[in-house]
């Protein structure tokens, strides 16, 4: 500093005094100053005021000489102490030279730094509220300062300003929020803490609505709960917790929408206490938004959907994530199936506004995104329109991907798997015609889910499968077989109650329920093809699973037409050996599943034209496995027929596996299925074809456990010389039977010679082959 510089109205003592490294002579130099300031203030003579604070920050203040500046920082705050009211007309002159030293590498002048700017703000109180972005944006850099005398410094001046703010009600909150969302994103710990206390003090200042700019810095906030500081994580739980509380006070001023995107990537975070609080928040928007949410649903579902399959580890996350996944669901109504989307009438008088998801496109992340005519602000993902309307739209598209790909990868938990298919299931009851866009897509998944391990899987998937084969949104023009089948299986072999109002020139076009028989569309027949290909191709689930799977379709679908429709498919099946397999599973469960009660007393009498059909429909394809052929018989109280049957046996190969079914027929017949049957016995004058067709079944049969059961049921059987047959047997019940159902029998007969002739021919085909044979009887 030049000592021959003229610093009137300074005196050349006090020049002195403010260059030295003395703090005393530096002190006494600043009660000097405050006295002509004063002065100058008695005179009301702004122009020298002006002057000396000039001369101070410049000559001092931004000197190169460290005692130079530290003097210019103490002469600043006498100035400013000797204004006092008046200092508000000189705060921008004395606040800047300040805040420039805060960025000095000497510790020691930060810190006077510090206590000159405390000294200015304490004289001015709310006049500096103008200049508080430079302020603040000072002492955030002072959190993180690593001197202590510094940050303590820092945190006197800190607590000044919230002070000041506090009692104020001339804040200036929306000058404020740029900076506020530019500094949340700080790394720094101290920073991080600074950021929040001063979050906290304007959250309870009542005439600051922070809650407005709440889309701005949510993310922010949600990124410094994962601090590593147990007690900035504290403080950040507690900032958001009172967010919350106040969200739940007004939600009628919350925009719920431009922070839907913002909750969707945080419930996806990999820490825990950042994705159980995204979660909460969650939970709360949509309990409180309500359809205002429902534009984001495949966001939030990609969000929540894994989080269902979580261990007790994360308990509280799994919860919440739960009530958030039924919360969205009842979201769906079914005048979301009326119209197209973006054409919906359905909307919300809402605060929130959104762009219409027509021009939005779903991230890989699962959020909504802009398309590329739209402008995004950096402070949330969702860029909001101008009108006060809200078109409250179900983007089905957008959910129905998220649902797809989750059923894809085989990574996807159990409980996520089930959730999903619930989905489907509400989504084909509450918007079926827009569902039946996406079944073609939807269609081979949900089959192949049903190789899944998880049997409460199996039954939700099939829960959906028979709800797409059953709705009558899915009936098309073309009720014919789908995968180019044989086309004779016909509409009217289901046995569908068709009302006459349906029926038009151009044929059938929908089909109502009755009390007996649900609605089967054109999706039931594609649905049955495609399940017996699925055995055909993973023979493990027939073995496994087909009986299971096919008794749950019994009671969601109509058993009868599962029956009719599967009978049909295999009657045309070139596997033969798989068809005889399927043939044998499909009436073990005819004989056996309680489900097939009411099927079973259908077929037992034969005495409508429908149970005739469907007996003759059964057994051309039963015709592939001879011994289930007999037990149809046994059912439908053909006996007469089961004995021509069985006479026939003698013109097959025998094999053990053969063998093994009739030994398991004759279990059968000791069952309660076959009760009445047993009870036939004792009437031998008009049953001697049941009693013959049994002594048929028993010469089949080696000395067995099998052999034995049969044969002590024989011993009961009383009159025995009654046995033989006369003409006069043609008044019988049994031939009265075969005479009054139309049913022709020696066609069947020779169908199943047919038949049993094609298996002959490709078991000698395999062999020739060198294929393993069936496995004979060792004779």
């Amino acid at each position: 500093m030049n000592p021959e510089k003229d610093f009137s109205p300074l005196a050349p003592s006090v020049v002195r005094a403010l260059n030295d490294k003395l703090y005393e002579k530096r002190k006494v130099a600043a009660l000097e100053i405050e006295k002509l300031v004063r002065e100058f203030v008695a005179q009301n003579n702004a122009a020298q005021i002006k002057h000396v604070i000039q001369i101070l920050s410049q000559e001092f203040a931004l000197s190169q000489h460290p005692h130079s500046r530290k003097g210019g920082l103490i002469g600043l705050a006498a100035c400013s102490i000797a204004l006092g009211k008046d200092s508000g007309l000189y705060l921008k002159e004395l606040i800047e030279p300040v805040l420039t030293c805060f960025n000095d590498a000497d510790s020691r002048l930060r810190y006077y730094a510090c206590e000159a700017l405390y000294n200015i703000v304490k004289v001015a109180r709310g006049s500096v509220l103008p200049h508080f972005n430079v302020l603040f944006d000072g002492l955030s850099k002072l959190a993180a300062d690593p001197d202590p005398n510094v940050k303590s410094g820092s945190e006197l001046l800190d607590r000044l300003l919230k002070d000041i703010v506090t009692e104020s009600n001339k804040f200036d909150l929306v000058g404020f929020i740029p900076l506020l969302r530019e500094r949340i994103y700080s790394n720094n710990q101290y920073a991080r803490q600074f950021i929040i206390s001063w979050i906290l003090v304007l959250e309870s200042v009542p005439d600051i609505n922070l809650l407005g700019y709440l889309p701005e810095i949510l993310d922010g906030l949600f990124q410094i709960l994962g601090d590593n500081s147990k007690e900035i994580r504290k403080m950040c739980e507690v900032a958001l917790g009172e967010f919350l509380k106040e969200i739940k006070k007004n939600p009628s001023s919350v925009k719920f929408a431009e922070m839907a995107n913002i909750l969707v990537i945080h419930c996806q975070a990999s820490d825990d206490l950042i994705q159980l609080t995204a979660m909460c928040w969650m939970r709360e928007f949509i309990q409180l938004a309500g359809r205002v949410m429902l534009p984001y649903s495949s966001g939030i579902l990609t969000a929540v959907l894994p989080c269902l399959s979580y261990d007790d580890r994360k308990k509280s996350i799994k919860e919440v994530a739960n009530v958030c996944n039924q919360s969205l669901m009842k979201l769906v109504i079914p005048e979301d199936d009326e119209t197209d989307e973006g054409k919906q009438s359905l909307s919300l008088q809402m605060e929130p506004k959104e762009e219409s998801l027509s021009q939005q496109q779903v991230t890989s992340s699962g959020c909504l995104e802009a398309s590329s005519n739209s402008n995004l602000s950096s402070s949330s993902v969702f860029n909001a329109s101008s009108t006060d309307r809200v078109p409250v739209t179900l983007n089905l598209d957008g959910i129905v991907q998220v649902l797809d790909s989750h059923l894809h990868d085989t990574a996807t938990g159990m409980m996520t798997r089930i959730a999903v298919l619930k989905w489907l299931y509400h989504l084909y009851i509450k918007t079926p015609r827009k569902m039946f866009r996406h079944t073609d897509s939807l269609f081979p998944i949900l089959l192949r889910t049903l190789s899944d391990e998880s049997d409460e899987v199996i039954l939700k998937d099939l829960e959906v499968l028979a709800e797409i084969a059953s709705s009558p949104a899915g009936q098309t023009e073309d009720q014919g077989p789908c995968d180019g089948s044989d086309t004779r299986f016909s509409q009217s072999e289901l046995h569908i109650p068709v009302k006459a109002s349906q029926l038009s020139s151009s044929g059938m076009k929908g089909m109502e329920c009755s009390p007996s028989t649900p609605t089967m569309n054109s999706y039931f027949y594609k649905f049955m093809i495609n399940l017996l290909k699925r055995f055909s191709s993973e023979r493990k689930l027939l073995e496994t699973r087909g009986a299971f799977i096919i008794r749950q379709l019994c009671l969601l679908l109509n058993a009868e037409n599962i029956f009719h429709s599967m009978a049909d498919i295999l009657l045309r099946e070139e596997d033969l050996k798989f068809a005889s397999t399927m043939v044998h599973t499909l009436n073990t469960i005819l004989l056996t599943s309680s489900e097939l009660f009411q099927l079973r007393n259908q077929l037992k009498d034969l005495k409508t034209p429908e149970s005739r059909n469907l007996f003759c429909c059964l057994y051309r394809s039963w015709c592939h496995n001879p011994v289930t052929t007999v037990s149809l018989c046994f059912l439908t109280q053909n006996y007469k027929h089961a004995y021509d049957l069985i006479q026939k046996f003698g013109d097959l190969e025998v094999t053990v596996d053969f063998l093994t079914e009739v030994d398991k027929l004759v279990q059968l017949i000791e069952c309660p299925i076959f009760t009445y049957l047993r009870l036939q016995l004792l009437d031998v004058k008009n049953n001697p074809y049941l009693i013959k067709a049994l002594y048929g079944l028993l010469m089949l049969l080696p000395q067995s456990s099998a052999f034995q059961l049969l044969s002590h049921r024989l011993q009961c059987v009383p009159n025995p010389e009654l046995l033989q047959t006369t003409d006069s047997t043609k008044t019988t019940l049994g031939f009265k039977k075969a005479t009054t159902t139309n049913i022709d029998y020696l066609e069947l007969l020779q169908h199943f010679e047919r038949v049993q002739n094609k298996h002959l021919e490709v078991r000698h085909q395999r062999v020739g082959r060198g294929e393993p044979p069936d496995r004979r009887v060792v004779l």
